[in-house]
């Protein structure tokens, strides 16, 4: 027989509420007052809401699966209602379209801040260093994915070196192949768990290629790896579809694909502008006042 289904963040506050010490019940009040407002909020300003300490706040918070208060806001965020399966961790079925998009905004909003906190510079210094000096690019993506490595084809076929992007596992699995010192392969996969994207991510290494994983940290795929962007979200993939993690990925594109410019210099403008310049005769000139 199947476990019951967990309660949400929420749920489970106000189910403990009387087993919490008085300091930590000041906090889930002002919380269950206000959640929107809590997900917003600093720890200080909580803490002053609450009228106790920082440390009770963390401590509120470990009691409730979360190792701080940044992933206990990310949480919250993703708990402002039940969830309806297959769509998204924070929409119920009821919800008016207001009340569903704003849920969604807020969630992808608070997950896109703590990617920001966690990403690693210098990591993403290395994959900029590699990407720059490769003779070839090959995104490859799955499912979810599959849409971020064409976005990422989109931005990096105007740096003057062969960009492809590749969503059939045979595809990709015949490019690790033919791969050679030189080629950098970027690997996305919110989960680092599917197995062809390991495997091949093994051969394309053997083979000589550098290969950039943008995954969830100590996967499988992120242990395959020539370096490692490491992305965290608050979504199961296996239950809904992709949604702020797909957005944290489009974001880690932009930002490989700013680097790839600034390291470029300046001379390298003159480039993109023409590339750029090439697309003014396709548009309608705009609306006079």
């Amino acid at each position: 027989m199947a476990e019951p289904e967990p309660p949400n963040l929420l749920e489970a506050i106000r189910n403990q509420l009387d087993s919490l010490n008085r300091s930590e019940r000041k906090v889930a009040n002002v919380i269950l007052n206000d959640p929107a407002l809590a997900t917003r909020s600093s720890i200080a300003s909580l803490a002053r809401a609450a009228d106790v300490s920082e440390p009770t706040v963390n401590r509120f918070c470990r009691n409730f699966s979360t190792n701080g208060f940044p992933a206990f806001k990310i949480r919250l965020a993703q708990s402002m209602a039940s969830g309806t399966p297959y769509v998204s961790q924070s929409v119920d079925a009821d919800d008016s379209v207001d009340v569903f998009a704003d849920k969604i905004l807020r969630s992808t909003i608070a997950s896109l801040d703590e990617a920001r906190k966690a990403l690693d510079s210098q990591k993403l210094g290395e994959a900029i260093d590699y990407l720059i000096q490769a003779k070839q690019v090959a995104f490859f993506g799955m499912g979810g994915s599959a849409a971020v490595a064409l976005d990422a084809q989109h931005k990096f076929f105007r740096f003057n070196i062969p960009v492809t992007a590749y969503d059939d596992a045979l595809m990709q699995r015949m490019v690790a192949a033919g791969a050679s010192t030189g080629d950098a392969i970027v690997v996305i996969s919110y989960t680092g768990r599917t197995r062809d994207l390991v495997e091949i991510a093994q051969s394309a290494r053997e083979n000589g290629a550098t290969v950039i994983a943008i995954t969830a940290p100590e996967s499988p795929l992120a242990e395959a790896c020539t370096v490692t962007l490491e992305v965290t979200a608050p979504e199961d993939t296996e239950m809904y579809i992709p949604m702020t993690s797909r957005i944290i990925h489009l974001s880690i594109i932009d930002i490989l694909a700013t680097g790839v410019t600034l390291k470029r210099g300046a001379d390298f403008q003159t480039h993109l502008k023409k590339i750029k310049d090439s697309l003014k005769p396709t548009r309608l000139p705009p609306n006079e006042p």
